[in-house]
């Protein structure tokens, strides 16, 4: 008999996964949450989401997938004995993370600005609860990118690419979901 499990060919560690997994479904429901909601109210969702800016979101959405082509080539690049390449692709990773953040801010405050806020309409209340719990998902990536750039080795990269593709999976959901689905 073995001593070897299934999980042990997960990348990183079991209890990462736990948690990527807890995350997907709570994002899970929330989407759901929102689509039932929809239902109720389509044209007022359809008005609500026109005073979105597509465009940010779509850069966002290009910037997320570099950041996490970056955190990928990162642990290719540390199995590659190639150190300070893969430290520099996750502290780029972490600076895309940034980026995204900046340009979700500068949404938040041009909503903020028309008077847009989360009681103005049930679909803002959940594009600012699905968007910013998100948000807090990147600033918690940001940190773990950080920390895996310092502490490189490939476990530790496997895992914290594993968190950041989690955050990449779940804007990639929510993007056409929340921007573009009418």
């Amino acid at each position: 008999m073995s001593d070897t499990s299934v999980f042990d060919d997960l990348p990183g560690d079991l209890m990462i996964w736990v948690l990527i997994v807890s995350e997907l479904l709570v994002f899970g429901a929330g989407l759901a949450a929102f689509l039932a909601v929809r239902i109720t109210d389509p044209e007022g969702f359809a008005v609500a989401q026109d005073a979105l800016y597509r465009t940010g979101a779509g850069l966002n959405t290009v910037v997320l997938v570099t950041s996490g082509a970056l955190a990928a080539l990162a642990l290719r690049l540390r199995e590659g004995a190639r150190r300070g390449a893969a430290r520099v692709a996750l502290i780029g990773a972490a600076a895309l993370g940034v980026v995204f953040l900046v340009i979700k801010g500068a949404e938040y405050a041009g909503k903020a600005a028309e008077g847009i806020g989360w009681d103005t309409h049930p679909f803002f209340t959940f594009y600012y609860l699905l968007t910013g719990f998100h948000a807090a998902h990147v600033v918690a990536g940001v940190v773990v990118l950080l920390l895996v750039a310092w502490q490189d080795a490939p476990r530790n990269i496997e895992a914290g690419a594993a968190f950041w593709h989690m955050v990449d999976l779940v804007w990639v959901l929510l993007f056409p979901v929340i921007y573009l689905l009418r």
